[in-house]
């Protein structure tokens, strides 16, 4: 049994609110309040003495007490929120003279009453607490408040992410593969293959799948690579293979034959190759290679499975060992100390429990990596490696099986601290293999009120981006990242700790899941995860009380399942997200939702949002992206504690957006109408994103845009592509600004004197336009620390120097996305320059001149094969005067520098 604090974080500060006087109570509640707050402050730090033991560790009274202490905190919260509500009084939507004054006194009339009920709870509240308090003698509980656990520090926050660190001894199995998949070809890659990975969970079966992938997809005219899971949606899965394979289609009318056709007939004529990641069961494997069509051009198919029957029956099995000592030894160093490539324990004092504690992980990469988390977060000190060895127990040394393999994670689990995991918890409301946005769980962990204040100046998600940094770096989740910048934008949670969560989430009941494997056995849902629908679930809500559900999450093919609005009574989450609303649900009742904080109607297919969304006066965060809305209603500008406002482009927001004070995200459309929208972003403050789209630009922007000192992420585009010359010219970035893009709205004259690494230290993500640009400008870019991702355009016809770029060792360390636009001549690359680059675009002008820099291996000289991790190179060739047999010999020698580039990056000519 996991206790987590339930309510109580939020319920503390809660109570501090009513104590500051803004709700006009009754004189004596004061002292009450405190009293609560002290005594619920120690039963917090009770609980999370409690919650560092394992269960089967707890005397049953301490398990009994600590859910006593969580079940009143909900309680206490739901009183707390509806006198909240109630006080706020009525938004009085739709009503206009005398009906809305009849309103407003009614509502005067009422908060005397409304505050002598809340007094009456307080106390009714104060009489349990002490109750509670008793009865934890009786239950021998400790009580004591513990400070917030702090973790210690961890050498991999310095160079967080890097894929390398998974590819550990995966090397030779990795090269064995492809050698299976190429061996006796009279012409290489022209027969089909199929290579079934088998091995059980943890064992790296996707991490070598990828690896393959990666190393020889350049070879192949497409490619995809899915994650299939043990329960998969057929449909979902064939829409996905033709994304990935950059098949556009229709996917509203398309049902799953048409799709198979449609994937048979597009491959048909291809060379392609195609993993199919996590194939639980052979029904799966049957349909999918029926849409798979064998052909002339030649096919990879790389499948992995945990079922050896599974593999066998699919061909081609690669049954995948586990990690040598050598390579165990170089992925347990590398992830404590950092140590590259080396197998040697750095603190020769832990070199006998580092082997013993390898010796339990037996090999098993999943296992070895979260020890390695967890042993990096207790420094040096012997006497707490040794106990992290004595918990492993039998380790799976001996017997590799899920249940050894749990006992492995809990350790890593029960190392953190509370508030961790009640947010990892919250994870078991996502199905298995779902991408989950970054952004999204920090709104939905505030949304939930796992996120309190932090140090001064620390707004709520950047606490929750610490939150989730710290999952990441204790390797609960696995990162997923972005193409263009290589930042972490979102996380998968493997299968194996997933269900150790979703036991935790269904021991304690903390989520309620319904999905083809599971039902709930308790009568009181307190958060509701509804996945898939089957006939054992239509009669589930008949015998099951809603009234206390505060999150409800429905995936697209469980929307049946879904209850009507007026269920619900204190919910503080609805994500609706990919659910089609347009005919069968609807959302007539959202505005009587007085307690939501969350609102995800993203992709639902409405047109319209009810006028009455201006009643939820504690929503946090709106997301109503991809879908038909020309427009919010008027109402939305009531939303005054609204931080997360997420819109299309095409979404056009009502007059009044200064009133919404606390907004932290905007996307902000311009036009004609709209102009006085300028002067009201001036208003907010706390924007930290904000996108603006324009129809023409606006003179005026400087001036508003220098009050936003908070804004880390700026986005400007004109949308006639008329762009300002020197319009931003005037304006001094934030010290903190990251990602900057305003390519499509204006040419800086030439390029800002903040823009450098003193100033902005953290930029990460710069696509922008200059018209003079300097040789010395090029290198000033090249040392900011943390750029990613660049997109830099310049004024040919206004180049400061017309002549060759270089990029010099040592500049652009981290990037990995990079694009050139305008320059007169081709830019050349030292040796050591962009060390990571992955992704390259260029135009080449005057290419009839390029003749004269190819080099005797028959390439450009560009210095491509300097740059290590190419994998894609997009060129577009522009001459009005060039012959074809000019630009053909361009082309010819383009393709020789691919070829001799050692990772062989796709070339794509434009």
């Amino acid at each position: 049994m996991e206790v987590v604090t339930g309510a109580l974080p939020s319920v503390i500060t809660k109570l501090a609110h009513l104590a500051a006087g803004e709700y006009n109570l009754q004189k004596g509640l004061n002292g009450e309040i405190k009293f609560l707050q002290k005594e619920l402050e120690s039963m917090k730090g009770a609980l999370e003495d409690i919650s560092k033991n394992p269960p089967d560790q707890l005397p049953n009274g301490e398990k009994i007490w600590a859910g006593n202490v969580r079940e009143l905190s909900y309680d206490i919260e739901d009183s707390i929120d509806m006198f909240m509500v109630q006080s706020k009084g009525r938004k009085l939507v739709n009503q206009h003279g005398l009906k809305k004054a009849i309103g407003r006194s009614l509502d005067l009339l009422m908060q005397p009453k409304i505050r002598r009920k809340i007094a009456t709870e307080i106390r009714e509240i104060k009489s349990r607490v002490i109750e509670v308090h008793e009865r934890r003698r009786n239950y021998k509980v400790k009580i004591g408040v513990d400070k917030p656990v702090t973790a210690a520090s961890d050498p991999r926050l310095s160079t967080p992410y890097l894929e390398v660190k998974d590819l550990v001894g995966i090397d030779g199995a990795r090269d064995e593969i492809i050698k299976i998949m190429t061996e006796r070809e009279e012409v290489p890659m022209q027969q089909g293959k199929i290579v079934s990975i088998v091995g059980f969970g943890g064992l790296g079966k996707t991490t070598l799948a990828k690896a393959v992938y990666e190393k020889i997809r350049a070879g192949f005219d497409c490619s995809a690579f899915v994650s299939v899971s043990e329960n998969p949606d057929s449909k979902k899965l064939l829409k996905g293979l033709l994304y990935d394979l950059g098949k556009s289609i229709n996917e509203e009318t398309l049902d799953e034959m048409r799709l198979i056709n449609i994937l048979k007939e597009f491959l048909q004529d291809k060379r392609y190759i195609i993993v199919l990641d996590d194939i639980w069961d052979i029904s799966v494997w049957k349909l999918m290679r029926g849409a798979l069509p064998d052909n002339d051009a030649g096919y990879r198919i790389i499948t992995t499975t945990r079922n050896f029957n599974v593999g066998q029956q699919v061909g081609g099995t690669y049954k995948l060992k586990p990690l040598c000592l050598h390579d165990s030894k170089i992925l347990l160093y590398r992830r404590i100390f950092a140590n590259e490539d080396k197998d040697e324990c750095p603190d020769e004092q832990l070199v006998e429990v580092s082997d013993k504690i390898l010796k339990k992980c037996a090999g098993v990469p999943l296992a070895i990596i979260m020890i390695a988390s967890l042993l990096a977060r207790k420094g040096g000190n012997i006497i707490e490696w040794y106990k992290v060895y004595k918990s492993m127990g039998t380790g799976l040394e001996n017997d590799p099986d899920v249940s050894n393999m749990r006992e492995i994670l809990s350790l890593s689990y029960y190392d953190m601290p509370s508030h961790l995991r009640t947010c990892l918890l919250y994870l078991s409301l996502f199905p298995e293999d779902y991408m989950i946005h970054k952004v999204c769980l920090i709104n939905l962990w505030i949304a939930e009120g796992f996120i309190q204040r932090g140090k001064q100046g620390q707004s709520l998600f950047d606490v929750g981006e610490s939150y989730f940094n710290d999952l990441l770096n204790r390797s609960m989740i696995q990162p997923m990242h972005d193409w263009y910048s290589g930042l972490v934008q979102g996380c998968k949670v493997h299968d194996m700790v997933l269900d150790l969560i979703c036991s935790f989430s269904n021991e304690e009941n903390f989520i309620t899941i319904l999905n083809d494997m599971e039902n709930t056995s308790s009568n009181t849902i307190r958060r509701l995860s509804l996945q898939s629908a089957n006939e054992d679930h239509s009669m589930t809500w008949t015998t099951k009380s809603l009234q206390q559900v505060r999150s409800v999450f429905v995936f697209p093919s469980a929307l049946d399942l879904m209850p009507a609005l007026e269920s619900f009574r204190v919910t503080r989450v609805l994500n609706l997200h990919g659910c089609n609303l347009s005919q069968s649900y609807s959302l007539k009742h959202l505005g009587n939702l007085l307690h939501l904080r969350y609102l995800g109607l993203r992709g639902t297919s409405i047109a319209q949002l009810p006028e009455k969304i201006g009643n939820l006066s504690f929503l946090q965060t709106l997301d109503v992206t991809c879908n038909k809305i020309s427009s919010l209603p008027p109402t939305v500008v009531q939303l005054r504690n609204l931080m997360f406002l997420y819109t299309d482009w095409s979404t056009i927001l009502p007059s009044r957006i200064g009133n919404m004070a606390c907004l932290e995200y905007l996307l902000l459309r311009i036009d004609d109408s709209t102009m006085d929208s300028i002067e009201e972003m001036g208003q907010l403050l706390e924007l930290r994103v904000l996108r603006i789209v324009f129809n023409n630009w606006n003179n005026n922007l400087v001036e508003y845009l220098s009050k936003l000192q908070k804004i880390r992420n700026l986005y400007i585009e004109v949308i006639d592509g008329r762009r300002s010359i020197g319009g931003l010219d005037a304006w001094v970035a934030p010290q903190h600004l990251c990602r900057l893009n305003t390519v499509r709205s204006c040419w800086f004259s030439a390029l800002p004197a903040w823009m450098n690494r003193s100033v902005l230290p953290n930029l990460s993500f710069l696509w922008i336009a200059v018209r003079e640009l300097q040789l010395k400008d090029l290198e000033i870019l090249g040392r900011l620390p943390a750029l990613r991702s660049l997109e830099l355009e310049v004024d040919r016809a206004n180049l400061g120097i017309h002549g060759r770029f270089d990029v010099g060792a040592g500049l652009f360390p981290c990037l990995v996305h990079c694009k050139f636009w305008g320059f007169v001549e081709p830019v050349v690359f030292r040796q050591g320059a962009m060390p990571r680059l992955r992704e390259l675009y260029l135009d080449l002008f005057f290419m009839w001149e390029a003749k004269e820099t190819t080099s005797s291996d028959g390439g450009l000289d560009m210095g491509i094969r300097n740059l290590p991790l190419l994998q894609d190179v997009f060129i577009e060739l522009r001459s009005e005067v060039a012959s074809t047999e000019e630009v053909e010999h361009v082309k010819a020698t383009l393709r020789r520098a691919a070829e001799f580039h050692p990772n062989h990056p796709r070339l794509t000519i434009l």
